[in-house]
Formats: C-alpha cells, sequence, structure tokens
C-alpha cells in the first residue's frame, strides 16, 4: 500500500511539473510522426491481467507494397530516436501509474504473446506491477540478453524495498541523462523473445 501511495503521489507531482511540456510533445509528436499521437498497447501487469499501456509513438505507419507494415528500423524517424534515446516517449504512462496499472519502479511490461514463453521462474516478474523503469533498465536496459533481464526482474521481485525504488529512480535518471543502453546492438530496440534454452528448475 505505501508503494502504491508513493507511486501515485510522485505521478501526480509529475504530471503537474511536465503538464507544459507534455502539450508541447503532443503538438511535435502530431506534426512530425501524424495521427494518433499515442501508441496504446495491451501488454500483462500483475498476476498477468492485461490493461492498455500508453506511450508516444515513435515510429510512421510506412507499409510495403503488400499493405504489411515495413520493420522498426525503416518506420524509426530520426525525431522517434531522440524520444526514445530521451525516453520521453515513456511520460504518458505516468496515467498507468495513475490507474494503478503500473507502478514507477517494477519489471517492464512486455508483450502478450511472450507470457507462454516464460519459464516458471521467468513468470515470477508477474507477481509485482510493472514499471515505467525497474532494476533490468538501470543495469543495461536493451544491451542485457533477455535471460539476465529475466534474472534481474526476479531479483527485483525478491528483494523489493522503498529504497531500492528510490536507488533505481536516481539511477534512471543518470541513464537517460547519458542515453545509456537504448538498442541492442544491431537492432533498433530489442529483438524479439522466442523462448530461453535455459533449463529452469
Amino acid at each position: 500500500m505505501k508503494k502504491k501511495v508513493f507511486d501515485i503521489a510522485l505521478a501526480v507531482i509529475a504530471l503537474l511539473m511536465l503538464a507544459l511540456p507534455l502539450l508541447v510533445l503532443i503538438v511535435v509528436v502530431r506534426v512530425k510522426l501524424g495521427s494518433p499521437v499515442f501508441f496504446f498497447q495491451t501488454r500483462p501487469g500483475m498476476s498477468g491481467r492485461p490493461f492498455t499501456m500508453r506511450k508516444f509513438r515513435t515510429m510512421t505507419d510506412e507499409r510495403g507494397t503488400d499493405g504489411v507494415l515495413l520493420p522498426d528500423a525503416h518506420r524509426m524517424t530520426s525525431f522517434g530516436r531522440f524520444l526514445r534515446a530521451s525516453s520521453l516517449d515513456e511520460l504518458p504512462e505516468l496515467w498507468n501509474v495513475l490507474k494503478g496499472d503500473m507502478s514507477l519502479v517494477g519489471p517492464r511490461p512486455l508483450l502478450m504473446d511472450y507470457m507462454p514463453l516464460y519459464s516458471p521462474e521467468q513468470a515470477r516478474r508477474l507477481e509485482v506491477r510493472p514499471g515505467i523503469t525497474g532494476w533490468a533498465q538501470v543495469n543495461g536496459r536493451n544491451q542485457l540478453t533477455w535471460e539476465k533481464k529475466f534474472d534481474l526482474d526476479v531479483w527485483y521481485v525478491d528483494n523489493q524495498s522503498f529504497w531500492l525504488d528510490i536507488k533505481i529512480l536516481c539511477l534512471t535518471f543518470q541513464k537517460v541523462v547519458f542515453r545509456e543502453g537504448i538498442n541492442a546492438e544491431g537492432e533498433t530496440t530489442m529483438p524479439r523473445f522466442t523462448g530461453t534454452s535455459k533449463q529452469e528448475s
């Protein structure tokens, strides 16, 4: 309960302080990338319950002659890369925190179709609310392997505390300033998770 109160209080403060920059971003995203301004996607929350996560869009809707969306690398603009590098695309998730879908700190919410691929140990990341930032994000982010990310997520589940959350928030600010760990090598962001060969007991 203390964590939820802390999340909501900080999210309200952040939204009030960022109200004008958010309005400016809405206008700029609309001009640069078109409509809709926000990207909505269903993600698994605590215990795997689905919720709608919102972010600023960072890609165009450019399609090939077959009508299929082009790969991420082709649809990502320089402005979209800036939004991701600065983590400004994540700011709308503060609304998810206010709604109780997410926490400020926790394992990042991944895709719904990854859930059947988790090992029993990896699935423990769903025991807490997903976060805007997390232990994996401040320890390598998208430069980590999926297995290492999940190990760090489960470590957070077992060791979460108020002071650990404060530490992660401070480290997140540092990572954002220095733009560390944004992309996996050779990828626009992170390759899809296709399961792990590591055996879990």
